[in-house]
């Protein structure tokens, strides 16, 4: 994924979590569960992206029987 496009969506997450925290009434603790979601899943994301594979020791974990 080229760097120009990581810089968009960035821009554009950024944009919209501005909005809603100007704009959108609601309790200021809510915005701040809405703003530490939405940072962690873009931390997750770009970690996907620069370091693909760092997740595969999560993708081993089974829950249940045996198979």
């Amino acid at each position: 994924m080229p760097i120009i496009q990581i810089l968009v969506v960035l821009a554009v997450i950024g944009f919209l979590l501005w909005l809603v925290n100007t704009y959108v009434p609601m309790a200021p603790p809510i915005k701040k569960i809405i703003n530490v979601v939405v940072i962690v899943l873009l931390v997750l994301w770009l970690l996907g992206i620069f370091f693909p594979g760092w997740y595969l020791g999560l993708s081993t974990y089974r829950v249940g029987g045996r198979r």
